[in-house]
């Protein structure tokens, strides 16, 4: 078997590129799902995937498929490889779209080594991945493999009020293909490691173990508004003090485990948000993460546990919001 090597030069150009596409004014790489940002990515994939002689395919949450086939293997199911390329705010140029163009520069090497596949080999760019204007994350991965209707997810509003299906509709990604229409043989999916653990101890590259649980919550605590000068510390009932205690429970009951359950608080908005003000509302996320289901079911209770605790003590009312909920998937070792 002959030994190929990927054209590194345009694999890395092509992600210093794209790394360039949404750009504030502060240098902050920001490419949300469904903004004119989103687009302009998309636009430059999608012509790096046409430039590769590949048959082009949008299903109806926005997911690109670029399909190497041909008559003799065109009805054998594909190895599809891939990920994403929406980013976070202030993201990195590899997360997600190292994924998409290693997947597409394997294809290239491929096809300008003369190289006959058995089957078609496509790479796949899913819409939503992110998950940080439209709640949840991975959702266009989740349509296509038929855990999210996707009339559902198209309905989606974001944090700025729009509607996923109507953006993906006016930046020209709302395709017409059902979701899950390609069926992978099997799927590969390059990555970089998303912590500090492979550098810390010296290792290049590794195998995922495991998908980490997921429970996202949106906490609202209502207070009273009051004169931040003449109201009594013992006579407040300050909703910003009630959410700054959950943030420190939260810390502290993780730090001191020895599980790998991890949270974080990423964002919170106080009203009316004045200096003088003792906040009468406080609105905040939570994301609670660990790759056991049973011990995520105990955070969530123990989380549970202390929000009505707190609402007792800090005289404050308190409501949850569910915005997303997966289970933990454990890794064939024997594949």
């Amino acid at each position: 078997m002959t030994t190929l090597s990927i054209n590194a030069e345009r694999l890395l150009g092509r992600l210093r590129e794209l790394g360039q596409i949404g750009r504030d004014s502060d240098g902050r790489l920001i490419r949300l799902t469904g903004s004119d940002n989103d687009k302009a990515g998309r636009d430059t994939v999608l012509a790096w995937i046409r430039s590769a002689g590949l048959e082009v395919a949008v299903d109806r949450i926005g997911n690109i498929f670029g399909i190497w086939k041909d008559d003799a293997n065109a009805d054998a199911a594909p190895v599809l490889l891939g990920s994403h390329i929406d980013t976070v705010i202030n993201a990195g140029i590899y997360d997600g779209c190292y994924g998409v163009l290693s997947g597409l520069e394997v294809i290239e090497t491929l096809k300008a080594s003369g190289y006959v596949p058995t089957r078609p080999i496509a790479v796949a760019a899913f819409t939503n991945e992110e998950g940080v204007r439209y709640a949840p994350d991975m959702m266009g991965s989740l349509v296509y493999a038929g855990a999210l209707v996707v009339e559902e997810a198209l309905a989606t509003v974001g944090t700025d009020g729009t509607v996923l299906g109507a953006e993906l509709e006016r930046i020209g990604y709302a395709g017409s293909e059902e979701p899950g229409f390609l069926r992978p043989h099997a799927y590969v999916e390059l990555h970089i490691e998303q912590g500090p653990v492979l550098e810390c101890e010296g290792v290049p590259i590794g195998a995922v173990e495991n998908l980490q649980g997921i429970s996202w919550q949106r906490i609202t605590i209502m207070g009273e508004a009051n004169h931040a000068g003449t109201t009594p510390m013992s006579m407040r009932r300050d909703a910003g003090h009630a959410a700054a205690r959950v943030v420190t429970f939260l810390r502290d009951r993780t730090r001191t485990s020895n599980t790998p359950t991890v949270a974080t608080v990423g964002c919170m908005s106080f009203e009316p948000n004045a200096i003088n003000v003792i906040p009468s509302r406080a609105t905040f996320t939570v994301d609670l993460r660990d790759p056991d289901e049973g011990r995520l079911q105990a955070e969530e209770a123990a989380l549970a546990a202390y929000l009505t605790e707190l609402a007792a003590t800090e005289e404050v009312t308190i409501s949850v919001e569910r915005l997303a909920r997966f289970e933990p998937v454990t890794f064939d070792r024997g594949s």
